[in-house]
């Protein structure tokens, strides 16, 4: 039986009715899983003072590590570590709202360096809820960091495929009958770590699905010198406008390369589109590389 069917019968038998529990994840064993696992990851999270990590600062960092099976199965769960740092500057109303912490809370306030890179370095990957907006926060604050694997539970988990609606972490966790205290930083690493714990109807957890798809090489494909007139073409095959760049670019599989050179040719570069290049940029990705 699993959380929601516990929580239903406890509420009379109305499957009309859910009970929502408080999230808390004790440190020590899982009671999952073979022994103690070999392999670590780092679940890790962020609160900053706006969007662009080129123009703000990490208010507030959290790491929690795990241990796990060659299944994927989370058999330990470590201490939880987190740190808050000044900005030199005054929160936003906006980001004291969402985040709950206040100028006072942050004076002199400070992350370990050297405690935060050790335990960075302790595991095999380093895995976000939103890793495309972690990890430029992490490296621009900890340069060092620049060279670690990065997984992403949004992006390389099929969360619709296991049932669920959507994939913002706060509204996964509500689905799996648990609540937490969202937008800090160490509840927000708690949800993360129990959401990969989730099986689907195989047994399957999402930790073991993430990192499968996270060990996959895949190419950044930018169609450089695209006509305007194409656009809506690119957007609907899945790709996204890069502002700095100013390109539009997708990330493809390595199985799928020929296949979107192919497309590309037919729809973006023949002489009927109007291409200002002859073809495509292409970047290979790996854990080391992605999420940058």
């Amino acid at each position: 039986m699993n959380d929601i069917d516990t929580a239903v019968g406890m509420a009379g038998g109305s499957e009309d009715t859910r009970v929502l529990y408080p999230l808390r994840l004790d440190e020590g064993p899982t009671g999952e899983g073979e022994g103690r696992g070999q392999y670590v990851g780092l679940a890790l999270d962020v609160e900053t003072t706006g969007l662009d990590h080129r123009q703000g600062s990490i208010i507030e960092l959290a790491m929690r590590r795990f241990r796990y099976d060659r299944r994927g199965v989370i058999t330990h769960i470590d201490e939880a570590y987190q740190w808050r740092e000044d900005p030199g500057e005054p929160l936003s109303a906006e980001v004291s709202a969402l985040t709950g912490l206040t100028d006072i809370a942050l004076v002199g306030e400070e992350i370990d360096d050297g405690d935060a890179m050790r335990l960075l370095r302790s595991a095999s990957f380093v895995v976000a809820h939103n890793a495309a907006f972690d990890r430029k926060w992490i490296e621009a604050r900890l340069p060092d960091a620049a060279d670690i694997n990065w997984c992403c539970s949004m992006r390389q988990v099929d969360w619709r495929r296991r049932g669920f609606d959507g994939r913002v972490l706060g509204y996964l966790l509500v689905q799996r009958g648990f609540y937490h205290l969202g937008h800090r930083a160490s509840a927000d690493v708690d949800a993360l770590i129990e959401m990969l714990r989730h099986r689907d109807g195989d047994g399957r957890t999402a930790l073991a699905e993430m990192i499968e798809e996270g060990a996959r090489s895949s190419w950044i494909v930018r169609a450089k010198g695209a006509d305007f007139g194409v656009k809506d073409l690119l957007r609907s095959r899945g790709y996204h406008w890069d502002a700095e760049r100013k390109v539009w670019w997708a990330e493809v599989a390595d199985y799928r390369l020929v296949e979107e050179q192919f497309w590309l040719a037919a729809n973006v570069y023949a002489v009927a589109a109007n291409p200002k290049a002859l073809g495509p940029d292409l970047e290979r990705i790996t854990a080391r590389t992605r999420f940058r």
